[in-house]
């Protein structure tokens, strides 16, 4: 009776109060046969062992992989920032400015044909970078938390681009709160940029190039 009262769970606790158990009964290590996660057949509660700590070594190396690879990226991401901030602190004017930009863009991430658009001023008449934007068109930029990502906005940005792109990221140039104009990357891809993604590095981008537009523009 008191060995059919006895359920998994006492043996369980049993096992884990007494870990010297299998010190004392080392023979039911080779006695003891399990059915194998591999296949078919049984193994011995050894080999099942050896088994499990394998498949955690596999594991472990997984996530160490990804952590290098990861780690690989995020320096590689560093290094064409780094790269992007020399570039727009050296350029002369804002067109060697945005040339760097567009370039940049186009050769370290494959998004070619990027539109740098700045609200016309007092230093500065419309051109080719600096235009006579609608209220509409500032009143959106202003009113964006993050970079904007997706299809085309209601916004009259298409006439910037002689093809509509699948997937667009619009990013506000702002400096001390005052929004100036967008930076507008196309894609040629509709995954590219999509509603709801992460906007980290848009936002960084965002930051360096109205930084360094600053001190032609504010």
């Amino acid at each position: 009776m008191m060995e059919d009262s006895i359920n998994e769970n006492d043996i369980k606790h049993y096992l884990k109060a007494h870990p010297d158990f299998f010190e004392s009964h080392a023979h039911l290590l080779a006695e003891l046969f399990l059915p194998s996660p591999h296949g078919k057949g049984t193994i011995s509660l050894a080999e099942r062992q050896q088994i499990a700590q394998r498949d955690k070594i596999r594991v472990l190396e997984s996530r160490f992989t990804e952590l290098i690879l990861t780690a690989e990226e995020n320096e590689s991401t560093a290094n064409k920032v780094h790269e992007l901030t020399l570039g727009l602190l050296f350029a002369k004017d804002v067109p060697a400015l945005h040339a760097h930009l567009v370039e940049f863009l186009a050769s370290h991430f494959q998004l070619p044909g990027a539109r740098l658009r700045l609200w016309e001023n007092e230093s500065h008449g419309a051109d080719d970078i600096f235009i006579a934007a609608e209220d509409s068109l500032k009143n959106w930029a202003k009113d964006l938390s993050q970079p904007y990502c997706g299809t085309l906005p209601t916004m009259d940005i298409a006439g910037w681009f002689t093809e509509s792109p699948a997937s667009l990221a619009v990013i506000p140039m702002r400096y001390n709160e005052v929004t100036f104009g967008l930076l507008a990357i196309p894609s040629e891809q509709r995954s590219r940029f999509y509603a709801g993604m992460g906007t980290l590095f848009l936002n960084r981008i965002g930051e360096l190039v109205s930084a360094s537009l600053a001190r032609y523009i504010i």
